[in-house]
């Protein structure tokens, strides 16, 4: 009988993944963590029993989390990532030359694990002399140092074990105070659909910090519900709605090769369903 791994992070509702060979499957210092195949996603890797990321979707995920906000910042030259350790975020933000990188992760296993087994997520990205990998908590981290970043990315499990308090008002002010004047946080907020109350939370915490907030989204097909939104910061309220054709020329000036992201898809991503809206203007 063929094995199901069967994530149940919403209520109710469940993703069902046949299982193949299993790579990886036991408890780090911080979460349990498996790594398995599957015949259409590839190698999947799972954090307490929620998929993070697979190496045959992880383009899009990565790709939005990336070049959105470093393309709409225009001359970023420092970028910061809390989490991430699956190396694929750095791999997006490193095909920007010029660009130097901060990841942060509470959790070497994940990033040792992901060097061995899903190896084209990261393509090299923590060979890279530009990126300088630092293993502490990440909280602690944006807390604690006097150094500053043009653009930082919020690449955080789900609000659960680890992850919780990376969606906190607390974590979301030290992030601010390490940003450049003009510089953009963007964050990973979950399937709106079946995670409206955490969408919203972000929202309202967000909003009391900066001037522009509002959320970007793409379909990414191994997370459940929907499509999901990534957080979207900053005080500079121009940035968000760029014209396509200043997109354009500083992608092709970046020159790099993207698969899900385009300049239009870009803009697009920011017009937000009505149900989405709703989630954000409702009374509390």
């Amino acid at each position: 009988m063929t094995e199901l791994f069967d994530e149940g992070l919403h209520s109710g509702i469940s993703l069902g993944l046949e299982v193949g060979d299993i790579h990886y499957q036991d408890k780090t210092e911080h979460q349990d963590l498996m790594i398995f195949d599957h015949a259409r996603f590839g190698r999947v890797m799972s954090l307490d029993g929620a998929v993070q990321t697979t190496e045959n979707d992880e383009f899009i995920y990565h790709e939005m989390f990336a070049h959105v906000p470093i393309l709409a910042h225009g001359s970023a030259k420092k970028v910061l990532i809390i989490g991430g350790g699956d190396g694929g975020a750095a791999c997006q933000v490193l095909k920007h030359s010029g660009i130097e990188v901060t990841l942060v992760d509470i959790d070497r296993t994940v990033i040792d694990l992901s060097i061995e087994y899903m190896p084209t997520v990261s393509d090299g990205a923590f060979e890279n002399p530009k990126l300088n990998v630092i293993i502490t908590d990440g909280c602690q981290f944006v807390k604690e140092t006097a150094e500053k970043w043009d653009v930082i990315i919020i690449d955080s499990t789900d609000p659960h074990g680890p992850g919780e308090v990376l969606y906190t008002q607390e974590f979301y002010g030290d992030c601010k105070s390490c940003l450049t004047d003009g510089g953009i946080i963007v964050t990973q907020n979950g399937i709106p659909f079946v995670q409206a109350d955490e969408l919203r939370n972000s929202y309202d915490r967000l909003g009391t910090l900066f001037s522009d907030v509002s959320f970007y989204m793409a379909t990414v097909p191994s997370y459940v519900g929907g499509a999901l939104a990534f957080g979207w910061a900053t005080n500079d309220t121009s940035l968000r709605k760029l014209d396509t054709h200043v997109l354009l020329e500083r992608y092709l000036d970046a020159a790099i090769e993207t698969d899900y992201y385009s300049p239009e898809i870009h803009q697009a991503s920011f017009v937000l369903p009505f149900y989405v809206q709703k989630i954000l203007t409702a009374d509390k």
